[in-house]
């Protein structure tokens, strides 16, 4: 057994405690045997330094006779423990025929928490609140794109082009808000209390884009009727929360497992693209397709967004105009609250780094 004095070791969202001889992700216990124990607290002591195979065998093993295998079983085994990837590692690099480095960020001057849960909450609240900034963003790219192509058509008598772009652009970025904060919340705190895969992301998401869904289109219709004495049934809701959602939540996981933020950010735009025009083949609406059902409902209606259709040879906003903007939409929103989720996630390892021992 590996003999020093008791520390605890804290990097991304695990705790090692070595004299509890406890593994902890998020304030939960993660399964390892002592021989395993053992080589991770040698390789956190050494954080940053390459840790060769002999002393492996002379300190975990303590002189017992094994061979290579049992290193390297020992090692993928820590890997799958931590959600890492020899590929692409996040935190043990191999250095071939010499032996393994530990490569993120480790704080052993800190205390241990009274709760080792308190600041793995703190960071779920940050990572969800990033990414709803992230989909507000992307809501108001979206309203520009929308307020501008509306300000494009003729206008009654005192109303501004200046004024369309800001009832569209106010609008889309409120939309736009109320879902990244059923998306992101429910990612990270779905990710926080269940296990660190994609099923539980994807389920976060998805979870959070419905009833964010759901609530805005049930406020929405009760408004309209209010106002006006009736509404229109096919606004975006429930439906298109939860895909949207399903698929920022399988974005966030990719992106969990690299640390490239445009490669990242591409393939959630990617995903979010697909999970967009997905939804209008379905019969489903995003943003812009729920603004022409408004403008359609009501004829009094000075909003229209023929100007886009134009744009693919329709007459009006047709089917490929709701498939093309679905997809923006879909890749925007999703890029955007992935990207802004990793800048917190390494705005969070940076001060994590400067607080490590020198």
């Amino acid at each position: 057994m590996l003999k020093s004095a008791s520390t605890t070791f804290r990097f991304d969202r695990f705790t090692l405690d070595s004299n509890d001889r406890r593994l902890r992700c998020d304030g939960k216990p993660v399964a390892l045997n002592a021989r395993y124990f053992d080589a991770l607290e040698l390789l956190l002591r050494n954080s940053g330094s390459l840790v060769s195979k002999d002393r492996f065998l002379d300190e975990v093993w303590s002189g017992v006779p094994v061979t290579d295998e049992a290193l390297t079983q020992c090692i993928k085994a820590l890997r799958k423990a931590l959600g890492d990837d020899a590929s692409r590692p996040r935190f043990i690099e191999t250095a071939p025929k010499h032996g393994y480095r530990f490569i993120a960020p480790v704080d052993s001057a800190r205390p241990v928490s009274a709760n080792p849960g308190t600041q793995a909450w703190r960071e779920t609240l940050l990572l969800g609140t990033a990414g709803t900034i992230g989909g507000a963003l992307a809501g108001f790219i979206g309203g520009l794109i929308y307020g501008f192509a509306g300000a494009s058509q003729p206008l009654a008598p005192g109303m501004g082009t200046v004024s369309v772009l800001l009832v569209i652009l106010c609008l889309s970025v409120a939309v736009a808000l109320m879902g990244a904060v059923g998306v992101s919340f429910g990612i990270s705190i779905l990710t926080h209390v269940g296990k660190r895969d994609w099923r539980w992301s994807v389920a976060g998401g998805a979870s959070g884009g419905l009833l964010v869904g759901a609530a805005v289109k049930l406020l929405g219709l009760d408004a309209f009727n209010l106002l006006f004495g009736h509404s229109p049934a096919g606004m975006t809701g429930a439906f298109e929360g939860t895909v949207i959602g399903a698929g920022v939540g399988l974005s966030a996981w990719i992106a969990s497992r690299s640390d490239r933020l445009r490669r990242s950010m591409f393939t959630a735009a990617l995903i979010g693209a697909t999970a967009g025009v997905s939804i209008v083949l379905l019969g489903g609406r995003l943003m812009a397709g729920s603004l022409d059902l408004l403008a359609r409902t009501f004829p009094d209606s000075r909003l229209h967004l023929g100007q886009i259709g134009a744009i693919f040879g329709e007459e009006g906003f047709g089917l490929v105009s709701r498939v093309v903007t679905g997809g923006l939409e879909g890749a925007l929103f999703s890029a955007c609250v992935v990207g802004a989720i990793m800048l917190e996630q390494r705005r969070l390892r940076s001060v994590s780094s400067r607080n490590e021992p020198r």
